[in-house]
């Protein structure tokens, strides 16, 4: 705060609207998704030298994940 003043910075404190919003729902599936991710033994080290080979590593397990949950 000592910093804001020096620097004429307006602090503004806001409240929190209400314990679960948006941003906490969409952290969720994103934490989620990884941990998903996760359980590809390939995808758990980047052997890959490429950004292209890891990327189709991640959309093949992602791909994959989403038929499962459709066949089951």
């Amino acid at each position: 705060m000592k910093q804001a003043r020096r620097e004429d910075v307006q602090v503004e404190v806001i409240k929190r609207i209400s314990k679960t919003s948006e941003r906490l729902l969409s952290r969720w599936i994103v934490e989620r998704t990884f941990g998903w991710l996760n359980r590809f033994r390939w995808l758990s080290k980047d052997f890959e030298v490429y950004l292209e080979v890891s990327k189709a590593m991640i959309y093949g397990s992602l791909i994959r994940l989403m038929v499962r949950r459709l066949a089951a």
